[in-house]
């Protein structure tokens, strides 16, 4: 009896915990209008991402402030003074909408609005013309707009993405790690893609 009685518990506390887990939308990305300001770090919460931001010495003819993209990495640097950099992880163009050069900084933007560039929708018929920027948005909380290209530096509602050739050229980073980088760089601030 005693056994079929823990066995039981057992059991219920396993579907339980199961039945109750919260959802992507719920448990990740939360807007702060939702919570009346309760979340902090953007208006959002994330799991940990799975390439940590660090400060990583890095030797570079770049300036401070100078964002550099390593595809072949799939890292972000945000050079900084005396030699170092941060590191951020970053999901890039999928073979075949990888680009290079350097552009400046020309544009930001807190939960950013999405329009689908006409090829996208035509490669994927089912996206949206519009979509209002929010938790739901593949722009996530913070945009970077590269200069006079359709590309972005933005968050995610996929941040199992991260470090992973997935993108139409834009560079993805956590909702966490962008609104990071967003508060330490200016428009005007030189972007540079690297092999």
């Amino acid at each position: 009896m005693r056994f079929v009685f823990t066995l039981t518990m057992a059991l219920a506390l396993a579907l339980g915990a199961t039945l109750i887990q919260p959802t992507r939308a719920s448990a990740e990305w939360i807007n702060p209008a939702l919570l009346n300001g309760a979340v902090g770090g953007g208006g959002f919460l994330q799991s940990a991402p799975a390439i940590p931001r660090r400060v990583v010495d890095y030797d570079t003819p770049y300036a401070p402030g100078t964002i550099v993209i390593s595809h072949g990495e799939r890292r972000l640097y945000l050079v900084q003074e005396g030699g170092k950099a941060i590191r951020y992880g970053v999901g890039v163009g999928r073979p075949g909408f990888g680009w290079r050069g350097s552009y400046r900084l020309t544009r930001t933007a807190e939960w950013p609005d999405w329009r689908p560039p006409a090829a996208m929708r035509r490669r994927q018929p089912e996206l949206p013309v519009f979509m209002a920027g929010g938790p739901e948005n593949p722009l996530g909380a913070r945009a970077l707009y590269i200069g006079n290209t359709l590309w972005r530096i933005h968050g995610s509602n996929e941040p199992h993405t991260i470090g992973q050739e997935v993108s139409s050229g834009c560079i993805r980073m956590t909702n966490e790690d962008v609104t990071h980088l967003y508060e330490r760089v200016r428009v005007g601030a030189r972007i540079v893609m690297t092999n």
